[in-house]
C-alpha cells in the first residue's frame, strides 16, 4: 500500500473539517474525495501542491481537453465543480497554514453555461397527463404541471397543506422559504377525487397514525410515495404518450413556468410561485420564450 503523501492526509483533513465542522452531507463529501483524489493522482500534483498555484492550474488545464483519445477532458458543469473543490480545499490549507501562498485566489472558476431547460407543449403536456398509469398518476402529473412544484416540494405536502376550498397549497421550498401556490380547478377536481377514492386504501394499509393529516401521496405500502416512484411515474407515462424517456417531473415545472410567460404572466409573479430566491434564476425562461417567439415568426412571416 503507497504511503500517504502530504497531500493526501492534508485532503483528509479538509474533508474531516468538511464533515464535523461544516456538517455536510455524506454524499457532498464522497463528491469532493472524487474530485480532489483525482488532483492527487495528477503527474506532478503531490510533490508540488504546496509550492504555490502551478499544480492545480496545470491539471485543470489538462481537464478542460475535450476530444482527444483516452483524454475526453470535463464537460463545463464537472470542470466548474471540479475547480471548486480544488479552491476550497486549498483556502482551507492556507488557512491552516499548511501552505504559505494563497493558492485558492489564483483558481477562477469557469463560467457556468446557462442551459436551457427542457420543456413540453401545452398539447405534449396534455398527452402526458392523460397518459398517467393511473390516479394517484394522473393527480401528482396534474399538481405538478398546475402548481409548478418541485417533485421533493409535491411528495413533501401533507394532508392539511392543501385547501380544496381556498384552491391553494402550502409549499415548504428550498431554504425553509414558505410559498402558498395556487391550483386550477382541474387540478383541485383530481385532487379530490384522490382523496375519496385512492387514498384512503392506502392510508389503511399504512395503519400508521401521521401527523398534519398524513402524507398527500401515499405509495402501496401506505407510506410516503418515494421520489423514485415518482419519477417511474412520468416515465411510464412519456412513454405511453409517445414522448421522450428524459422528461421528469421537473420538466412539467419547466413548462409551468414557460407556459404562464406565453400567456403574459408578470415575471415577478412567475418567481413568487416558483419559489425563486433571485429573479436571475427566473429570467432563464425568458430566453426560452423568446427561442420560441422566433420560431413561430420563421413559420408564419412570409419574409422572415
Amino acid at each position: 500500500m503507497a504511503t500517504p503523501t502530504g497531500l493526501d492526509r492534508a485532503i483528509d483533513d479538509f474533508l474531516t473539517y468538511l464533515h464535523v465542522e461544516r456538517g455536510l452531507a455524506d454524499a457532498t463529501i464522497r463528491a469532493y474525495r472524487g474530485d480532489l483524489d483525482d488532483f492527487a493522482a495528477a503527474r506532478g500534483s503531490a510533490a508540488e501542491w504546496d509550492k504555490g498555484a502551478d499544480a492545480s492550474l496545470r491539471y485543470l488545464a489538462a481537464r478542460t481537453r475535450r476530444g482527444r483519445p483516452h483524454d475526453p477532458g470535463l464537460a463545463p458543469t464537472s470542470l466548474r465543480r471540479r475547480a471548486a473543490s480544488i479552491r476550497g480545499f486549498y483556502r482551507f490549507a492556507f488557512g491552516e497554514g499548511l501552505i504559505a501562498v494563497d493558492v485558492a485566489s489564483h483558481i477562477d472558476l469557469p463560467r457556468q453555461p446557462r442551459l436551457l431547460p427542457e420543456t413540453l407543449t401545452v398539447e405534449e403536456v396534455e398527452r402526458l397527463l392523460d397518459a398517467a398509469p393511473d390516479l394517484r398518476g394522473r393527480t401528482l402529473l396534474e399538481l405538478l404541471y398546475a402548481a409548478g412544484l418541485r417533485v421533493s416540494e409535491a411528495l413533501g405536502l401533507d394532508r392539511e397543506d392543501l385547501s380544496i376550498d381556498g384552491g391553494f397549497v402550502r409549499v415548504i421550498g428550498k431554504g425553509d422559504r414558505e410559498r402558498l401556490v395556487p391550483v386550477g380547478d382541474i387540478a383541485l377536481d383530481w385532487l379530490g377525487r384522490w382523496l375519496a377514492e385512492g387514498r384512503p386504501a392506502l392510508l389503511e394499509i399504512g395503519g400508521i397514525a401521521f401527523e398534519r393529516g398524513g402524507p398527500l401521496f401515499l405509495g402501496d405500502r401506505g407510506r410516503r410515495l418515494a421520489r423514485q416512484q415518482a419519477f417511474a411515474i412520468v416515465r411510464a407515462a412519456a412513454r405511453r404518450a409517445d414522448l421522450p424517456e428524459r422528461v421528469s417531473p421537473h420538466t412539467l415545472r419547466h413548462s409551468f413556468a414557460t407556459h404562464l410567460l406565453e400567456g403574459g404572466a408578470d415575471l415577478r409573479i412567475v418567481q413568487e410561485l416558483l419559489g425563486h430566491a433571485s429573479i436571475s434564476t427566473t429570467q432563464l425562461y425568458t430566453h426560452l420564450t423568446g427561442e420560441r417567439v422566433r420560431e413561430v415568426y420563421a413559420r408564419a412571416h412570409p419574409r422572415a
